[in-house]
């Protein structure tokens, strides 16, 4: 192997200068979400400073549009926010009749609710009509709330014991005619949360295209508070519906259970 140029100085690091009018980003991540950097840069082949450049320069260059990588953005963004409840929460953790600040657009009569089903969030990414990965969501315990992280991540799945029954839905869920790209999920079954639905077996369900519509579903406390407390599954008839999940055009979500609420008032 041929070795490179000597530095001048062999006793001081060569230093490298930007060109003049470059800037330094610094951006904080998870060692997850660095994990998936690095996995994109080592199959380009290049480092991640030169991947996150890369984009930079696709948009400079318009060869990456504005829209598709705001697609992207929103996407990413709604896996790192927690779907915020419609409603403030008192002492007891129960909602009360205080409308969230950032839920406004679903009192202001936006959006539609569709179901929202009782199982334990997944991600599956899908390559020509194939799952190529199966990922969980994992939610911030008390050290990392320590830390100011807040919002849950996906991570992997593994063959491990506890990701057995994630990974049998997913083997059951027929995505060859769902596009390309990453499709967050509710993963149902006998063996997933206590199976609330009842279900014979286990699958996942897109959150966008399979979750049933709830077209006269109300806005208000009380009338929602009265909605949930006897609604029906769309999903699983004869099994009581857990919420109601909102979703905007932008991509704004938001969400309400029956058992936000109080048993009295």
């Amino acid at each position: 192997m041929t070795r490179g140029r000597p530095r001048k100085d062999p006793s001081t690091l060569q230093r490298w200068t930007p060109p003049e009018g470059w800037s330094r980003l610094v951006a904080w991540i998870s060692p997850e979400e660095k994990k998936a950097l690095k996995h994109v840069a080592v199959e380009a082949e290049v480092s991640v400073a030169d991947l996150v450049r890369s984009l930079a320069s696709g948009l400079a260059s318009g060869v990456i549009t504005h829209e598709e990588l705001l697609g992207h953005v929103n996407r990413g963004k709604q896996v790192m926010e927690k779907i915020p409840t419609l409603f403030e929460r008192d002492e007891r953790f129960k909602v009360v009749d205080r409308p969230r600040a950032e839920c406004a657009w679903v009192f202001d009569g936006d959006g539609v609710g569709t179901e929202k089903l009782d199982g334990t969030n997944v991600r599956l990414t899908v390559r020509s009509g194939r799952l190529v990965r199966v990922e969980k969501r994992r939610n911030p315990g008390k050290e990392h709330k320590a830390q100011g992280i807040v919002d849950g991540w996906y991570v992997d799945t593994t063959a491990d014991p506890e990701d057995k029954w994630i990974l049998e839905a997913a083997g059951n869920t027929d995505v060859t005619a769902w596009a390309d790209g990453e499709h967050p999920c509710e993963a149902l079954g006998p063996r997933i949360q206590g199976n609330a639905l009842g279900l014979d077996a286990h699958l996942c369900v897109p959150f966008n295209t399979d979750a049933p519509v709830l077209e006269t579903a109300p806005r208000s406390y009380a009338e929602l508070r009265e909605f949930l407390a006897e609604l029906d599954s769309r999903y699983a008839p004869g099994h009581l519906a857990e919420g109601i999940v909102f979703h905007h055009p932008d991509g704004r979500r938001a969400k309400i259970k029956r058992k936000d609420f109080p048993r009295s008032a």
